[in-house]
């Protein structure tokens, strides 16, 4: 492309400081390094993580900074090299990489890619220590090597998932984080047989995503629990058969659960972060095969605590982190999921807003609107 090697201006959305609404600005856009791809973003979502970090209550604070993880968009350019993805490709940015080198990537049951791996407090390109974004020569910070809330941004290229082009970007988008971290809870580390009965703690977009998973494994009965009756009537649609919100009980919802469904249910996931919930989740499954996944990030510091007897009575707890998914390797098959019309993404997507608009998207968040809220970058 004729912009390869130049520097491109373009607007991004920018959280000058903590908690302020984003403001528009023109960025100068660096050219990728080494191992670096420089994307052009078509549409991009907004995430509970972007708010978290925005509002940097519990963390370092690193500002100015371009928010934004959960995208799709087409490589414009590519740095020295980089072999895996070429410009004109469509690719999904993800917030954690996968070097296909280290012990981590090379092994079949992790992840959690040591070069790659999530990073929040790190605002620059890991080459060379420094920000692919200015404005009149000042650096504006990276988050999670992504910043997708930029009509161009810079990852390093093990954070980008090439993908089918014929996609939809404005429905894929959504898989680069949370809708594939529930889904693969679910499908990759709980692993319901059929026929079984599933606990889903939290009915946000990670809990309905784990509940779809519960859906796709063929699960029997899918038990929904949160505070909110208002998420009931749409869980049903992601496949929940019926629901049990703390607040109507006297009892524990360990004690409610094991009471519906003959001692526990068969295998558990938590998207709250709740370290209560956490403890009920793994509670609630049966003795002798029950397992409880953890998803929600707790509070740092939680501790959870439990009878010992709990395990040795044949109960596993596991955690999982973006659903045991390899970005590089597995999105492009959970891509496939969806061409295929195995995984229903649409129903994930409740608002559209123009880039123009994105303070909007953050807004119903606030309220607990919709589900995810969709940011078109061109009007």
């Amino acid at each position: 492309m004729a912009t390869a090697g130049k520097v491109i201006k373009c607007k991004a959305a920018v959280a000058w400081e903590a908690g302020k609404p984003l403001s528009m600005e023109e960025v100068e856009v660096a050219p990728p390094q080494a191992m670096e791809v420089r994307v052009k973003i078509l549409f991009t979502s907004l995430c509970h993580t972007d708010v978290y970090f925005w509002e940097a209550k519990g963390q370092t604070p690193v500002f100015p900074r371009i928010f934004g993880h959960e995208a799709g968009g087409i490589v414009e350019s590519v740095g020295e090299g980089v072999t895996d993805v070429a410009p004109g490709d469509h690719v999904l940015p993800v917030f954690t990489g996968e070097c296909k080198e280290c012990a981590h990537c090379k092994s079949a049951e992790s992840n959690m890619c040591d070069l790659l791996r999530i990073n929040t407090d790190r605002g620059v390109m890991i080459g060379d220590g420094k920000s692919r974004f200015s404005i009149n020569g000042k650096p504006i910070y990276h988050f999670v090597g992504t910043s997708t809330f930029s009509e161009y941004t810079v990852m390093h290229v093990g954070c980008v998932a090439k993908i089918n082009p014929e996609a939809p970007l404005d429905k894929v988008c959504i898989l680069s984080c949370g809708i594939s971290t529930g889904l693969g809870a679910s499908i990759n580390v709980a692993k319901p047989p059929k026929g079984s009965t599933v606990a889903i703690f939290g009915l946000g977009a990670v809990g309905l995503a784990a509940a779809e998973g519960a859906r796709i494994a063929g699960a029997s009965r899918i038990i929904g629990i949160d505070l909110n009756p208002n998420r009931f009537e749409e869980a049903r649609k992601f496949g929940c058969t019926e629901f049990v919100n703390p607040k109507d009980h006297k009892k524990p919802v360990q004690e409610v659960l094991a009471e519906m469904t003959n001692g526990g249910v068969d295998r558990s996931v938590e998207c709250t972060g709740n370290i209560n919930a956490m403890i009920q989740a793994f509670e609630c499954v049966h003795d002798g095969w029950g397992v409880a996944v953890l998803v929600g990030v707790p509070h740092k510091d939680a501790e959870f605590k439990t009878h010992p007897m709990n395990f040795l009575n044949e109960r596993t707890l596991k955690g999982t982190f973006f659903g045991n998914f390899k970005p590089r390797t597995d999105l492009p098959n959970v891509v496939e999921l969806y061409m295929n019309k195995e995984l229903e993404l649409e129903k994930f997507i409740t608002h559209t807003v123009p880039f123009s608009e994105i303070n909007h998207a953050f807004d119903l968040m606030a309220k607990g609107e919709g589900i995810r809220c969709i940011i078109r970058m061109e009007n």
